[in-house]
């Protein structure tokens, strides 16, 4: 088995390829180039033999199996003898496929050095004549959908080959930066007579003409007009307000004291959904998040959890409850509600239907909590087979409640219409009808009925106080019309 000896090309001056770099390319006669689109290539040519596999671009659909592709041909070439596996730039920056051959080289046992050039990245840094010691970001334009973007600190994007990717680029970006927000185009850095930059506007970016090819990248500066639009600005927004000089109200909140505002914002948000409100939905998810910040900011200060803690937790429940998505697991879409109370007991360590149903919150609304509790035993069976069964218990239930009724007997008289209200809810179910939904939408056709017969006793110069059950009840049929 030979050693790969992994080298960078630097930045495309002949001048940038480090001593040690040509020395390695010199003394090798099998010596494969990730691409041969690179400006050192042609002098290259003078004193070298080589392999390109830019074959493989043509061959492969994404760039992730174009480099899996080459670093599974180098392991298998290595077997052969020592070889050079030269790529642009330095190894270490931005270069996937050396990370990818030196997971496979540990893995089989294989002797991989490393022998660096100039970076791109310094190159850049060096013809803007900025100082990278501010701190700056590095993203593959491949991967920018992925990338966490900081307008707090500057950013250089790689890979922007032509106007589709800077169009890309610019739609990104967008949501994060101002439209008017300065940005660099820079093309062929550390290239002598090769290198140029054009500062635009952010809007304009995929509108300079002839701007990109595989030498180009994008500086993008730090940005001084703050955007609040990522849940790290709310976080550090909530640090200040809990922090020394914050505020007083914010600092002493408590899980306690909180509790409460949580199924307030709910509440608003569904009333938003409700009237199909999309600014108020904006408004009133806000409130919400708002919420478990705040929730995660107490955590941390009591030293119990944080956010990331939270995001952790929700994340690998997802992935937990979606085997099907996440590990190539077959299911039945049919039993999925099956399946997913089954891998909720799993992540409980329940072992019986009923410990589910115990822990069901108690604070839910009532019709919400008996929905959840039918659910839940149907699963495993407990339910009825023809929805006739359904209307007949309820024709049963609402007898009993008359019979407790006759008697006067106020405790059976509130057992009986408990049960009659979760047999309905148990109709609703069957319907497939939310049946806080169905409550709601007859609560509030009410209320405008009822604001019908008093604008109209109004009209009539008349209280309702005044007015006998027979007016009220002409009025209330007229209103139903409308």
């Amino acid at each position: 088995m030979g050693k790969i000896s992994i080298i960078g090309l630097g930045p495309g001056d002949y001048s940038l390829i480090s001593q040690g770099a040509l020395e390695a390319l010199k003394s090798s006669s099998r010596i494969y180039l990730r691409t041969e689109k690179h400006p050192t290539v042609d002098k290259l040519k003078e004193i070298i033999e080589y392999t390109s596999f830019d074959y493989f671009y043509e061959k492969e659909d994404n760039f992730e199996n174009v480099y899996n592709e080459i670093s599974k041909f180098i392991i298998e070439t290595s077997k052969d003898g020592d070889l050079v596996y030269a790529v642009p730039g330095h190894p270490r920056v931005a270069e996937k496929s050396v990370s990818i051959i030196e997971a496979m080289a540990n893995e089989k046992g294989i002797e991989v050095e490393t022998i660096a050039s100039m970076s791109f990245v310094d190159a850049m840094f060096n013809y803007l004549a900025i100082d990278p010691a501010n701190g700056f970001k590095l993203v593959d334009a491949f991967e920018i959908e992925n990338a966490y973007i900081d307008t707090n600190t500057s950013m250089i994007i790689t890979q922007i080959y032509d106007h589709f990717i800077a169009s890309n680029i610019k739609l990104q970006l967008m949501e994060y930066y101002d439209f008017d927000q300065e940005v660099c185009i820079v093309n062929g850095a550390g290239v002598k007579n090769l290198e140029s930059k054009t500062y635009v506007k952010l809007f304009e970016l995929d509108r300079i003409e002839n701007e990109f090819n595989y030498l180009t990248s994008l500086y993008i500066p730090k940005s001084y007009k703050k955007m609040y639009n990522t849940l790290h600005d709310l976080e550090k927004i909530m640090d200040t307000l809990r922090g020394p000089d914050g505020c007083d109200w914010d600092k002493k909140q408590t899980h306690q004291s909180l509790k409460k505002y949580v199924i307030e914002e709910a509440y608003e948000l569904y009333d938003a959904i409700d009237n199909e409100d999309i600014d108020e939905m904006i408004e009133e998810l806000g409130d919400v998040l708002l919420q478990v910040v705040f929730h995660a900011q107490v955590g941390n200060s009591e030293g119990f959890f944080d956010m990331k803690e939270v995001i952790n937790t929700i994340c690998k429940k997802l992935i937990h409850r979606h085997p099907h998505v996440f590990n190539n697991v077959e299911l039945d879409m049919n039993e999925f509600g099956r399946t997913w109370e089954e891998l909720k007991k799993e992540e409980k360590g329940e072992s019986t239907t009923t410990e589910g149903l115990k822990r069901i919150p108690k604070a839910l609304p009532a019709l919400i909590k008996a929905e959840k509790v039918q659910h839940k035993a149907a699963l495993v069976g407990f339910d009825w087979d023809d929805i006739k069964d359904v209307f007949k218990k309820i024709d049963e239930e609402y007898q009993e409640l008359l019979d407790e009724c006759e008697v006067g007997n106020i405790k059976y008289i509130k057992e009986e219409l408990g049960d009659l209200l979760f047999s309905i809810v148990n109709l609703s179910r069957f319907l497939k009808i939310d049946p806080t939904e169905a409550l709601n939408g007859t609560t509030n056709k009410f209320i405008k009925r009822f604001e019908f017969i008093e604008q109209s006793a109004l009209n009539l110069n008349k209280d309702l106080e005044d007015m006998t059950l027979e007016e009220m009840d002409e009025l209330w049929n007229k209103a139903k019309k409308i």
